[in-house]
């Protein structure tokens, strides 16, 4: 069995073209979708969907079949991985990414941090969220403008819900920004394991409760909120579909920040959030996605 990927060259408008059509039939099954350029100077870009086990030419049909609306005649490359951890490898070379104050690196970089940076040192594993993608970073970015917010920040003295945690990242930055609570949420337990090891390597154990939960029916959300910041990197339509749960979730006079949507998506997630009585107070533009900020 090998690991591996299904991916199309194009450019940047083609990448967010192909995610939008991509998204909405294969992410409810659990297939990570991802979009990263590769040649800067020639705008080359990739847009892939990642899967385990050995390639199955039916699937690549559905993959093309998929993509067919939006590109003509569509070529459906594929790499595979064979018994390589290629999450760890491609998080080896990274550099280390600022985002406002917060300086995302690994081992390899301690060097390169300065006095005053918060520091999240991350190291290759098997959960997303290092903060190198558009997304991650305007999360970050975003928390410090929130949390430092007012004498005592915006999150207060209430506790804060990072879900869909990931690496752990933007939990390790709430912790690291004040005297908070975080709770800390993912469905894959592969995720949460890793979540906690970096939280742990970090020096934050004590302030983050990393969980396996799935939406919000785990018991764990009405025993740590009502949260006074509620931050959620996940994608746009389960974000919509959670908007009333977050809302029911959210203490008064609380704040959300939500990213993984695409400059496209930005008003249909707005338009569900105001719905639910939340107004938009700012937007981060980053590489195609935004972050958004309500309240």
């Amino acid at each position: 069995m090998s690991d591996h990927r299904y991916y199309i060259v194009t450019d940047e408008a083609g990448a967010a073209r192909a995610l939008a059509l991509l998204e909405p039939v294969f992410e409810d099954e659990g297939y990570p979708i991802a979009t990263m350029e590769v040649d800067e100077d020639s705008g080359i870009w990739e847009a892939s969907i990642y899967v385990t086990g050995d390639p199955d030419p039916a699937f690549r049909e559905q993959v093309r079949d998929c993509l067919a609306s939006g590109f003509p005649d569509p070529k459906i490359e594929i790499e595979e991985f064979g018994d390589v951890d290629w999450i760890a490898r491609s998080l080896e070379g990274l550099k280390p990414v600022r985002a406002g104050r917060f300086l995302v690196h690994g081992a390899h970089d301690r060097g390169v941090v300065r006095a005053h940076d918060l520091a999240i040192e991350l190291e290759a594993g098997q959960a997303f969220g290092t903060g190198h993608h558009g997304t991650t970073a305007g999360c970050l970015e975003m928390i410090e403008r929130v949390m430092r917010a007012g004498p005592h920040g915006a999150a207060g003295s209430g506790p804060v819900l990072d879900l869909g945690t990931g690496s752990g990242v933007l939990a390790i930055a709430a912790a690291m920004l004040g005297p908070v609570k975080v709770l800390a949420t993912d469905i894959d337990p592969v995720a949460t394991r890793v979540a906690e090891d970096n939280v742990r390597h970090n020096r934050v154990s004590g302030r983050i409760d990393c969980r396996t939960a799935t939406g919000f029916h785990s018991t764990a959300f009405g025993d740590a909120g009502p949260f006074r910041l509620i931050i959620a990197n996940i994608l746009a339509r389960p974000l919509m579909r959670m908007a009333p749960d977050i809302r029911r979730h959210l203490a008064p006079g609380g704040s959300v920040i939500l990213s993984g949507i695409l400059e496209s998506q930005r008003w249909q997630v707005l338009a569900a959030f105001n719905g639910q009585g939340l107004r938009h107070v700012r937007t981060l533009w980053r590489n195609g996605w935004v972050t958004l900020h309500l309240k």
